[in-house]
């Protein structure tokens, strides 16, 4: 099981001495104007760690963590605030709306010359700045489909369309029967060809809040009923941008001379998603829009907030990295 990473702020220091069992968790912070909540910055590093365990309880936990602190009532009780914290900072940046197309076919738009991470890394990337990539994302593609699974039964089960395209595309992201197929299995030997830590977690020390916060909102909208239409959404985000993302992240490995095993990872994603866009598009959001329309503006949620999370994330790493510099966590905030 993964360890527990260090804190970066009272919150997280709170929340981690509770899995701890340094304190009972009645002393968490109960109201959302009580400090430190009234001043934590929601897209910042205390919040977005201190959320991420909170979810993590529902996924692996953490060793020696008691397994009933995943439902403790003022363990959630404050994950309810942090979670409006960061919805709410989220959703203020956001056009809105509930032009569902709109929405989707503005993700179709590839630019000619882009400026992200799978840019740069295809264009001339070196190859830390591939393993920090690789790593960071590890915090997602290590329990890859996982986040979206609580969807599921959430779904029409008579009128059946979205509820059997998701599953289809999660039958695949989960090997389609066959254990060495497992999408998260593909990632960690990617990791070992790169020298990496398979471990599940390894990486949370250093991940910094904009990488926190991709993973956490898929969580978020996961674990919550009422925003199932914003999981649909981002669960498309994902489906229809992730093969020229991933085709570039192809062209940078070949680029470096690394090992064929090293690219199965992207390249699979180059031809199973581009299957997957079309069931999400034609069936799943189509699908979910036919039985429940009112969940149009959800959807347009969950793509433009997995998208804004997205860009923050990787004006973060570009950044970095065309200073030269590292972009994971310092060891001084990570121990802050």
């Amino acid at each position: 099981m993964p360890v527990l990473p260090r804190p970066r702020g009272p919150v997280s220091t709170a929340v981690l001495d509770v899995l701890r069992g340094r304190r009972p968790a009645s002393d968490l912070p109960r109201r959302p104007d009580a400090e430190p909540l009234r001043s934590i910055e929601p897209l910042g590093d205390d919040l977005q760690l201190a959320l991420y365990c909170c979810y993590e309880l529902h996924y692996r936990s953490f060793d020696g963590v008691d397994d009933a602190l995943e439902w403790d009532p003022d363990l959630l009780g404050l994950r309810g605030h942090l979670e409006d914290l960061f919805l709410g900072a989220v959703r203020a940046q956001l056009e809105g709306g509930d032009d569902v197309e709109a929405a989707v076919d503005a993700l179709l738009v590839e630019p000619v010359e882009g400026s992200g991470p799978s840019w740069h890394l295809a264009r001339d990337g070196e190859r830390w700045q591939l393993d920090e990539y690789v790593a960071q994302r590890s915090l997602y593609h290590l329990k890859e489909a996982d986040p979206q699974a609580w969807v599921i039964p959430r779904l029409d089960g008579v009128e059946g369309r979205a509820k059997a395209s998701l599953m289809t595309v999660e039958h695949d992201e989960y090997g389609a029967g066959r254990p060495e197929r497992v999408h998260a299995r593909i990632y960690a030997e990617m990791m070992t060809g790169l020298g990496l830590d398979t471990t599940y977690g390894a990486y949370l020390d250093v991940a910094p809040a904009e990488t926190l916060a991709t993973v956490n909102i898929m969580s978020l909208f996961g674990l919550h009923r009422r925003w199932r239409g914003a999981s649909v959404g981002q669960f498309a985000l994902i489906e229809i941008t992730s093969p020229p993302g991933s085709a570039r992240l192809v062209r940078a490995i070949e680029r470096l001379g690394l090992p064929d095993g090293v690219a199965a990872f992207y390249a699979e994603h180059v031809e199973a998603d581009a299957v997957h866009e079309q069931l999400v598009r034609r069936d799943l959001i189509a699908g979910l829009l036919e039985s429940e329309p009112e969940l149009a503006a959800d959807v347009v949620l969950g793509i433009q907030a997995s998208t804004l999370l997205e860009d923050r994330l990787a004006d973060h790493l570009t950044a970095a990295w065309s200073s030269g510099e590292s972009s994971f966590v310092s060891r001084a905030l990570s121990a802050a």
